[in-house]
């Protein structure tokens, strides 16, 4: 207790001072009884003690003023917020600020450079303060104030430190040497963009502003980005108490499952917690956290978007983007060793594709670099990811790596397909670089210089490239027409699973009757026959009849798809693999239709599930159909020309 309670309790311990109360009163007769009277008590999560109020000083910040200048640069345009929802808010919390309690009773932090001038003086006279940069200015106010000589006084430093906030509000200049006029903070301040989390807008961003614009005169940004708060995947906070932080270096480096439960005995949760927390870190992380790499985490980071709600980050999801960067791995050691040791790369100017797949290729590439120009310049991550996540594994991994491996191996090789992968990994790996910067770096360094012009020293400072000077390679229509040759591949695909030909090449005939529908494949029949695996593909004139033991499938009401079965399949063997199929089919559809659906399920997901596996049942009935066919024709003498 405080010497305020009285000599004869000073520095007695609150629940002894509580006895002796008692005792006292019950001594002069003043002690009525003893209830039991239900109240709140604040509890300590650390020590588990009752917290006591204690009322002390403070020190204050007057901030009605400085608020409404923050307020007002959001309202005139001179600081942007991003997203521009959170305006609404940071306006509503600066038209009602009140004084900012700046006083903090910490070990560590700024001490408050406030001094208490010790001296007698008659009971209910206020404490004399003087504030100053040091204690020899803060001695030269005191002697102003008292009219005594400062060698005389004896000053007391507050024991109190600032407010975290405050210290904070102070780094955009103070770290670059204010209040002196240094180089860097000529240079630097005030600066572009500043990006943080979105809980931190008025606890960090505003008190930024707020300080900024008294001390510097200047707002210390013009424009913050805000991503949402990161949660676990189940969409709670990140807790000690619930065990599911994720620790970004353990899913970097990978770590055990025995490590994270030491981790969280080491820390200070109580013993019944710590059993609850122990067994839900068992149930998430089984076999703890894999290995994922600090790219494959910035990356899944940046692929949330920033307008939309809390981010739920999920391992599996980190897993996800690892695979993904070992896939961007493996296209460089393909693309390095088609290139060979002598290649010599043309200027990206000069490059004319000598095939239309070529053309397609560089068409999506500088759809890629749009793509990321445009989100940078709004600053939607989740467009940049969304475009390199799709160009480097469905464009040029999955489509154009594989139609151009025979090619590759001709004799002669052709000098056009080499030109191309090497722009494709070298602007590539350019437009990746900001999101997967040391995957990037690696890679982009085996690749082999540009002849004429100096090699930058590392892909941070190579020229990102542009939109406008990838524009020449654009062809919208190309890509228009290729996607309906990939329609063709997914048929073909799906054909091949149908009837389970895993190793047989069967040849392909394309119908068209459509006006200029025979001519939009005709370009594309050998990357067809690559990308679906079949042999050899040709077209089938309009109004031909339709080839005798080869399967159909429509492509389009004016285009089908025809697939050689004879002599590839042996309807014997197919006949009961399909029925089994049937059936296990027909079970998961009378399941599907024989359940209530539950109140979480949307009526559209579950009609899509329906819609779905009736097309597979049809799709082999189908087949069913047409092996029984096989079975009834004798074999056809001949077989259209391809």
């Amino acid at each position: 207790m405080t010497s305020l309670c009285g000599d004869w309790l000073q520095g007695l311990h609150r629940f002894v001072a509580r006895e002796k109360i008692m005792s006292v009163l019950s001594e002069r007769g003043l002690f009525r009884g003893l209830q039991n009277h239900p109240m709140v008590l604040p509890i300590c999560s650390r020590s588990g003690d009752v917290i006591e109020y204690l009322l002390k000083n403070q020190w204050f910040v007057r901030c009605q003023e400085m608020g409404a200048r923050a307020a007002k640069a959001v309202e005139s345009g001179a600081l942007e917020l991003s997203p521009s929802f959170h305006q609404k808010n940071w306006q509503h919390w600066f038209s009602h600020i009140g004084d900012w309690c700046v006083s903090r009773q910490l070990w560590w932090g700024h001490q408050i450079p406030a001094y208490l001038v010790v001296e007698d003086h008659a009971q209910g006279e206020e404490d004399c303060w003087v504030v100053g940069r040091s204690e020899a200015e803060a001695r030269e106010v005191a002697a102003e104030l008292t009219g005594r000589p400062g060698a005389e006084l004896t000053l007391e430093r507050d024991p109190d430190v600032l407010d975290t906030w405050f210290s904070s509000a102070l780094f955009p200049f103070s770290a670059l040497g204010w209040p002196q006029e240094t180089p860097d903070l000529a240079r630097f301040y005030p600066l572009s963009l500043l990006e943080t989390g979105s809980d931190l807008l008025l606890f960090w961003v505003g008190r930024m502003v707020m300080l900024g614009t008294q001390l510097t005169g200047q707002l210390p940004f013009s424009k913050v980005l805000l991503h949402p708060m990161v949660r676990d995947r189940q969409g709670r906070k990140m807790s000690k108490s619930l065990g599911n932080v994720l620790d970004p270096r353990d899913i970097i480096s990978g770590v055990e499952m025995q490590l994270l439960q030491e981790k969280l005995r080491s820390g200070n949760l109580d013993p019944a917690e710590l059993a609850i927390v122990a067994a839900a870190q068992k149930k998430d992380f089984p076999h703890g956290i894999p290995e994922c790499g600090t790219d494959a985490l910035r990356f899944t980071l940046c692929s949330h978007g920033v307008q939309a709600g809390d981010l739920h980050l999920s391992v599996s999801e980190v897993q996800s983007c690892r695979h993904f960067c070992n896939k961007i791995w493996n296209a460089l050691r393909f693309i390095l060793n088609a290139l060979g040791e002598k290649f010599v790369p043309q200027p990206a100017e000069e490059l004319s594709p000598s095939s239309p797949m070529d053309a397609w290729i560089l068409s999506r590439l500088a759809l890629a670099a749009q793509e990321c120009e445009r989100g940078f310049l709004t600053r939607e991550l989740s467009l940049v990811t969304h475009a390199l996540h799709h160009f480097w594994l469905h464009n040029l991994c999955d489509v154009y790596l594989e139609a151009v491996k025979p090619v590759l191996w001709h004799s002669p090789r052709p000098l056009g397909p080499p030109q191309v992968l090497f722009s494709c990994a070298d602007l590539g790996l350019r437009l990746l670089a900001p999101l997967m910067p040391f995957l990037a770096e690696e890679l982009w360094q085996r690749l082999p210089p540009r002849p004429g012009c100096p090699p930058a020293p590392s892909i941070s400072v190579a020229p990102y490239p542009s939109a406008c000077s990838l524009e020449h390679w654009r062809q919208p229509e190309l890509e228009r027409r290729f996607s309906r040759v990939q329609e063709v591949v997914q048929v073909l695909r799906a054909l091949r699973a149908t009837y389970q030909l895993t190793k047989a090449r069967p040849r392909v005939l394309l119908q068209s009757s459509e006006p200029g529908g025979q001519g939009l494949f005709e370009a594309f029949l050998e990357p067809l026959g690559t990308l679906g695996y079949c042999g050899a593909v040709g077209l089938l004139p309009p109004g031909t009849a339709a080839p005798s033991g080869w399967a159909q499938a429509p492509l389009s009401d004016t285009a089908q798809v025809y697939m050689e079965l004879q002599g590839l399949v042996d309807p014997q063997i197919q006949l009961p693999l399909l029925a089994a199929r049937r059936y296990k089919l027909q079970k998961q559809l009378d399941s599907l239709t024989a359940r209530t659906p539950s109140e979480g399920e949307a009526g559209t997901q579950r009609q899509q599930k329906l819609s779905s596996l009736q097309l597979e049942l049809s799709k082999l009935d189908k087949a069913a159909s047409h092996l029984r066919q096989l079975m009834d024709e004798p074999p056809a003498p001949g077989s259209p020309e391809l």
